[in-house]
């Protein structure tokens, strides 16, 4: 992978990482189309420490309250105070909500780790989750959640939605918006919460992806490709990420479904013709 490879791909992946279109699948589509061969998913884990970047610029306010919030039940370590502060106070409870939404995708990427890796290499399936993805997001045009709330049971709802997405092609943010809507969770909140919730998992994965490459040493021009992706998805999440929000708040989550069947599609077509030559 060159330079301007690297740079593409990671404007790619950031704007595709918040548009419910599924990133890891058209950085897998477009690696496949610009013929550029990559050994394990690092190129992908770090271009999404870029959009882990720009959830934290577009949420800072949140995840600074978040902190607070957790910092001051560490200071009072008793089960009684924390049942208190779980009660009254929505950021603790957000973060204890944002634990348990993540469980599902660590149990996932722990026990198919293999399998998920095989997948980042086989464009064919990629398209035909493209198509699942917009199977899913077309559904929430008949639906109308007014609801604020969340509690214990939609957060690993939408927890295993994320841990579903972990396969490229499923897009991570709209399978957890889209599955807060469909239990009921008005689709503000519903877009707030899928952001937050990836930031963990985002998070361990680049911390262990990193481990590894600092076991096996780290080539001076792949290390260039990481940054060059990793700042190229920041700067194009940030931007997608705001007008994102902007189109849920409208309420057209379901018009990117035609997006996936289309790209499904035209993927389906070109891949699968190997099979007919």
């Amino acid at each position: 992978m060159n330079i301007l490879q690297a740079l593409w791909l990671g404007v790619l992946q950031g704007v595709t990482e918040f548009l419910p279109i599924s990133s890891s699948g058209h950085l897998v589509l477009g690696k496949a189309i610009l013929g550029v061969h990559t050994a394990g998913v690092a190129y992908e884990v770090f271009v999404h420490f870029g959009t882990f970047l720009a959830i934290l610029t577009v949420f800072w306010g949140d995840v600074w309250k978040i902190l607070v919030a957790v910092g001051h039940a560490l200071r009072h370590p008793s089960p009684r105070t924390w049942h208190g502060s779980y009660r009254e106070d929505p950021f603790l409870r957000l973060a204890v909500l944002i634990c348990l939404g993540t469980i599902p995708i660590v149990v996932v990427g722990v026990l198919f780790e293999n399998e998920i890796e095989a997948a980042f290499s086989n464009p064919l399936l990629v398209s035909l989750a493209l198509l699942v993805t917009g199977t899913f997001l077309l559904g929430t045009r008949w639906i109308r959640p007014q609801d604020t709330r969340f509690g214990v049971v939609r957060a690993f709802v939408i927890g295993l939605a994320q841990a579903f997405a972990i396969l490229p092609g499923i897009s991570r943010s709209g399978s957890t918006i889209a599955a807060a809507m469909y239990v009921g969770v008005e689709r503000s909140e519903a877009a707030r919460f899928s952001f937050l919730l990836v930031l963990p998992a985002i998070l361990g994965a680049t911390v262990l992806e990193g481990g590894k490459l600092l076991q096996t040493g780290i080539p001076s021009q792949q290390l260039m490709t990481l940054f060059v992706g990793t700042i190229a998805a920041y700067c194009s999440g940030a931007i997608a990420l705001k007008w994102l929000l902007g189109v849920i708040r409208r309420g057209r989550l379901d018009r990117f479904a035609y997006y996936c069947y289309a790209i499904g599609i035209v993927g389906l077509v070109w891949f699968a013709r190997g099979f007919f030559l």
